[in-house]
């Protein structure tokens, strides 16, 4: 089973680097693009026989106590 975690800054923060490629896009004449986040992404592999709520709370626990700074960051988590 694999976790994916998607963490990224809350939209009230400011994400510089996320402007610096919109404007780079821009400058770069690409079209339709209005807004840029960046973000992290980890993939956990979990131990076979975990059920998918055990896995979902575990890696709920693991991105809320140390994959973010819940000050600044937000996340989501998709298991496969």
């Amino acid at each position: 089973m694999k976790a994916h975690v998607y963490v990224t800054l809350k939209r009230t923060v400011l994400d510089a680097q996320g402007q610096t490629v919109q404007t780079a896009l821009s400058r770069m004449n690409f079209k339709g693009v209005t807004d840029v986040r960046q973000g992290k992404y980890f993939q956990l592999t979990l131990e076979d026989g975990l059920s998918t709520e055990a896995a979902q709370a575990e890696v709920d626990r693991i991105a809320r106590e140390v994959l973010t700074n819940p000050v600044i960051e937000e996340y989501s988590i998709r298991i496969e």
